[in-house]
């Protein structure tokens, strides 16, 4: 705990003070992480999560769940130049950056992340901006608690100028996997605001519904309880406490987003917001806007069922025969070889 920020250690104190050291028989220990990156810096942050996971399983944590982009981080602010018909020299160089910030997958972070998990026997729920070729993606990665990497889900539609610097996912990585601590499956900070995305989401069986993000808006509460009462799940939503301290200073990154005044380095630039809801819309953890911080919460499955029983919206609840939804799950390359070979 020495290692972990001073605002960090409050909130953990708290809320082991709240949550009993040992789960509650036949309950689920889940906890969800909310800290910043160190930007540009992607071995510190491995360091820092590192930190956070120990201390998560320290308290009997099964599962962890890092906010979105957290390896490779959160583009706050940044547009690296690009203006419709035009890309800036130094923005270019500042896209190079954070390429290189960025993870392969697989490659030797994913394999440090896989020992992470299995060392402290959690299964990890991971935010990374994953590097394929020239291309960059808004990802989250999956791990179990034997220190397997699961697999992953990219972000089908990144949001205003996160477009300029994302690339798009596709069906083929929607997973829900079936864990001990119940069937882990997610989406990504505005994905979770698309009713057709949600219902594959459901269809899919999952229980344990993660919402990694980087909106800290009080509206993004109201769509966590939405979707914990219409999926009958337990929603784990980790977003990341940052300052603009947090992020390299001017000239290196210029911060937008506040008008003409670059804000000063202790000013908030993302408050957080992490918080974790029962399947009938009760927050059982958090929010919290107060700092870099790990929320704890012991969750039972049974929930699921007994939710279920008032609203099952793939289930008893849905009409097929008026409506329906079809997901393309197969995926897409935009070249492809007869011969299948490179």
């Amino acid at each position: 705990m020495d290692d972990l920020p001073d605002s960090a250690v409050g909130r953990i104190e708290e809320i082991s003070n709240e949550v009993e050291m040992s789960p509650v028989s036949g309950a689920k220990r889940v906890s969800v992480v909310q800290a910043s990156t160190i930007f540009y810096d992607t071995p510190a942050t491995l360091d820092k999560a590192e930190r956070f996971i120990a201390e998560a399983s320290s308290l009997g944590a099964q599962l962890v769940v890092f906010p979105e982009a957290f390896i490779g981080g959160y583009p706050r602010g940044a547009a690296f130049g690009a203006v419709i018909g035009s890309r800036s020299a130094k923005g270019r160089e500042d896209y190079r950056k954070y390429h290189a910030s960025a993870i392969d997958v697989p490659g030797p972070e994913v394999d440090r992340l896989a020992a992470m998990a299995g060392r402290f026997k959690v299964h990890l729920v991971m935010g990374v901006i994953e590097r394929s070729g020239g291309t960059l993606y808004c990802s989250i990665l999956y791990f179990d608690s034997q220190g397997g990497y699961m697999g992953k889900h990219r972000k089908l539609m990144p949001t205003a100028s996160e477009r300029l610097i994302w690339g798009f996912g596709d069906g083929s990585t929607l997973p829900v996997y079936e864990t001990p601590v119940g069937r882990v499956g997610g989406l990504i900070c505005w994905e979770n605001r698309m009713p057709l995305l949600r219902t594959a989401m459901y269809a899919k069986g999952v229980e344990v519904y993660c919402a990694p993000t980087a909106d800290a808006r009080g509206s993004w509460q109201a769509s966590m309880l939405h979707i914990a009462m219409e999926g009958g799940c337990f929603v784990l939503s980790a977003n990341q406490f940052c300052r603009r301290k947090d992020y390299p200073s001017v000239p290196e990154y210029t911060f937008g987003g506040f008008g003409d005044q670059e804000p000063s380095p202790d000013t908030v630039v993302c408050a957080g917001g992490s918080v974790i809801m029962s399947p009938t819309g009760n927050v059982i953890a958090g929010p919290n806007y107060e700092g870099e911080a790990l929320l704890v919460a012991d969750i039972d499955l049974g929930e699921v069922v007994k939710a279920k029983f008032d609203f099952d919206v793939v289930g008893h609840y849905s009409r097929p025969d008026v409506l329906s939804l079809v997901v393309r799950d197969q995926p897409y390359n935009s070249v492809t070889f007869a011969s299948g070979g490179i």
